[in-house]
């Protein structure tokens, strides 16, 4: 099974090993984005919620496939220079995707893990401020025990630990999302 609902009600297809198993199973397929794409719709139609689609750190097939059967991409970036560099080669990615394709993919970042104690986390957001403007959330995911330990558990933050700073975060990311029209 790949496809789970959220206690939101929307869908999710996590970042599993299974989930690995299909891009390597699949990946030479030139039509697998169009399979999943077209997948993706029939679930959409059958029960109207939105899918969200995790994918692994890095531009490989699968996140390759996703990107092509989406329609907005949410980038969850580290303030740290790697993953800063990895958010610049995505978004290079993005526009010569949609240059192919001749669309638009409409695109948040989100800064995760930010430690307030660190220079480098504000300094890294404002990087990110500088070059991307409104594409970068205000709402920053802290680095917390709850969100480090809740997958341990094989829960999500809200199931492990509802009150605590990550699940506000995040509540807030939901809430940031929504009045912007993202989702």
């Amino acid at each position: 099974k790949l496809l789970y609902e959220t206690p939101a009600g929307w869908q999710l297809i996590p970042a599993t090993l299974e989930l690995s198993k299909i891009d390597a199973m699949y990946g030479n397929d030139p039509q697998a984005a169009k399979k999943l794409k077209q997948g993706l719709a029939e679930e959409l139609a059958l029960t109207g919620a939105p899918i969200l689609i995790d994918c692994c750190p890095m531009l490989g097939v699968l996140t390759l496939n996703a990107l092509l059967a989406a329609d907005k991409v949410l980038i969850p970036v580290s303030p740290d220079f790697l993953s800063q560099h990895g958010v610049h080669r995505l978004d290079s990615a993005l526009n010569v995707l949609e240059k192919k394709l001749q669309r638009t993919f409409e695109r948040r970042i989100v800064v995760t893990r930010f430690d307030s104690r660190r220079k480098l986390s504000f300094d890294i957001y404002e990087k990110l401020k500088q070059r991307y403007g409104d594409l970068v959330c205000k709402t920053r995911i802290g680095e917390t025990v709850a969100l480090a330990t809740s997958p341990m558990h094989g829960l999500d933050v809200f199931a492990y630990a509802p009150n605590s700073p990550g699940a506000a975060d995040y509540r807030a990311l939901a809430k940031e999302l929504t009045e912007t029209g993202f989702i």
